[in-house]
């Protein structure tokens, strides 16, 4: 009888990926090669030709005092059809020196919660239990702190899934990128660029100094945006890093996790060896039934490797939390802490 997880397992199985790290390589050849193809397969290149004509422009909403930050509203045109809303965060005594700057893309729940802003009990619990208030514990941190809404969420999504009140669009935002050669992660990639364009010429940020972190599908957007993107100087995804195989590829999750052909690149280690040797910590719940820790150490192995080729085996750690799937701020604030202090003056 046919069995789906057999047949899958055994697709996986028998898979020789064409870019996987394979020890003994030539380092900076391998990375250029893994870097030029997973810009390919997230459809980025469509993009920049499709808006070779675009140049985004920011509006600022609205903004008020918060107990020892300014917490404004934005928006960001990152294309000229997709106003981006996100929160910036600011020190209350920032002044105009220049400051470390951290992205804290959101995973499946609501964009204003890594600001701050609960409109329920239900999130306010979520917020507080999970710690994901991430942009306010960055900005505690003396930090400038952009919270983006992840496309597909909260003002982009559907008019239909807005007036149902969904929580998401991803399988939309996928479907119809699909057909235009662009992936849900790509165009989440996109906007993190986009806005780091902006932040650092719009704003006083330290450019030595620029970390991204969030958790699941925050997580996912911190990965492949550190991956592709050097000026991120620090990463930390939460509850993500694992296997492709052992998660995506065999749990069911969102279909904005999907971008074709990825596994005949590589494994989703090879993927975090684009950051090396940037400073890079996955965080993982080893009660987290989705992206179980068994894969996360088994991909953190490998990733491992890959930081040793490239001369910084001691840049790259895992962080296991005691719980599920949450943001385990013990595991994120000091290693970016102390990352930022390595960096020259």
């Amino acid at each position: 009888m046919y069995q789906a997880s057999e047949h899958y397992a055994a697709l996986y199985r028998n898979l020789r990926p064409r870019l996987a790290w394979r020890d003994g390589g030539d380092f900076p050849a391998w990375r250029e090669r893994l870097h030029a193809a997973l810009v390919e397969a997230l459809g980025l290149p469509a993009m920049a030709q499709d808006l070779a004509d675009h140049r985004p422009r920011a509006e600022r909403l609205d903004g008020e005092t918060c107990d020892g930050f300014v917490r404004e509203r934005w928006q960001l045109w990152v294309e000229p059809t997709v106003p981006l809303p996100f929160y910036l965060l600011k020190p209350a005594d920032a002044g105009g020196r220049p400051l470390p700057l951290v992205l804290t893309p959101h995973g499946h729940n609501h964009p204003h919660i890594y600001a701050g802003i609960s409109h329920s009990d239900d999130e306010r619990r979520s917020m507080q239990e999970g710690q994901r208030d991430i942009a306010v514990q960055a900005v505690r941190q003396g930090y400038l702190a952009i919270a983006p809404t992840t496309r597909a969420f909260g003002a982009t999504r559907t008019e239909k899934d807005l007036a149902e009140n969904k929580l998401s669009s991803c399988r939309t935002a996928l479907m119809h990128g699909l057909l235009l050669g662009r992936t849900a992660i790509g165009e989440r990639v996109w906007d993190m660029q986009r806005l780091l364009d902006w932040a650092l010429a719009a704003l006083p940020v330290d450019r030595q100094r620029v970390a991204i972190t969030g958790n699941s599908g925050g997580g996912t957007v911190s990965l492949f945006a550190a991956a592709v993107e050097p000026r991120f100087t620090v990463a930390v995804p939460s509850c993500y890093f694992c296997t492709f195989a052992g998660s995506i590829g065999s749990i069911h999750h969102c279909d904005c996790n999907y971008v074709p052909g990825i596994m005949r690149l590589g494994e989703m280690g090879d993927i975090a060896g684009l950051c090396a040797p940037r400073p890079f910590r996955a965080i993982a719940g080893v009660q987290d039934d989705i992206f179980p820790i068994a894969e996360a150490r088994k991909s953190f192995s490998h990733l491992q490797r890959i930081y040793a080729a490239a001369g910084a085996p001691e840049a790259c750690s895992l962080f296991e939390g005691e719980g599920g799937h949450r943001y385990y701020s013990a595991g994120a604030w000091p290693f970016i802490r102390a990352a930022f202090d390595a960096q020259p003056a």
